[in-house]
């Protein structure tokens, strides 16, 4: 299955994908993705709000570059559609579950990890017992553009306190959820 590089891939591939060493791969990046989760965690825990925000901002934004190198380079490996979108939902979860709760609504957390659940459970039963090549889809790349402005937004407020974030996160993360809902019946998860 060929998968194409889309207009962002291509903005990426002229710009930032220019700036890292040849020998780095998608699944590299997916790897530093993963190892930045408990860095944030700790920044959390430490109270180094604005820290936690940046490494937040950098670990989300590098799913884009894992993605448009992966396309714009032909190097999409099984590995990498595996652990990329667990990569993506571990931080995102975690991260949530930790801030979420904090400042919005315990439930939204709970919707939102819960949705995940479902969709990676759905995601690997057809695709190891039903034999079904799953892709992702745009309301997925959709859901996480959502779901990472959201989350970033909690850590912006923790580092400077302006109340409007807090709102437009909870809308944010009311949209993610919308996304998600759709992306779980293109899955057929529901």
């Amino acid at each position: 299955m060929e998968y194409k590089a889309n207009p962002i891939d291509k903005i990426l591939a002229k710009s930032f994908l220019k700036l890292l060493p040849k020998w780095i791969t998608p699944n590299h990046i997916t790897i530093f993705r993963f190892l930045t989760i408990p860095f944030i965690i700790l920044l959390i825990t430490v109270e180094q709000y604005g820290w936690g925000a940046t490494l937040f901002i950098v670990s989300a934004f590098s799913d884009a570059l894992d993605g448009a190198l992966a396309r714009t380079t032909k190097q999409i490996t099984d590995w990498g559609k595996m652990f990329d979108p667990l990569a993506d939902k571990t931080l995102i979860g975690t991260v949530g579950v930790i801030l979420i709760p904090k400042f919005l609504n315990v439930w939204i957390a709970v919707v939102i990890v819960t949705i995940e659940l479902v969709i990676i459970l759905s995601v690997y039963y057809q695709k190891h017992y039903q034999n079904v090549n799953i892709q992702s889809e745009k309301s997925g790349k959709i859901k996480m553009i959502f779901q990472s402005v959201g989350v970033g937004l909690l850590f912006l407020y923790m580092a400077i306190s302006i109340p409007i974030f807090i709102i437009i996160a909870q809308y944010l993360l009311y949209f993610a959820i919308f996304f998600a809902l759709i992306q779980m019946l293109v899955y057929k998860s529901i």
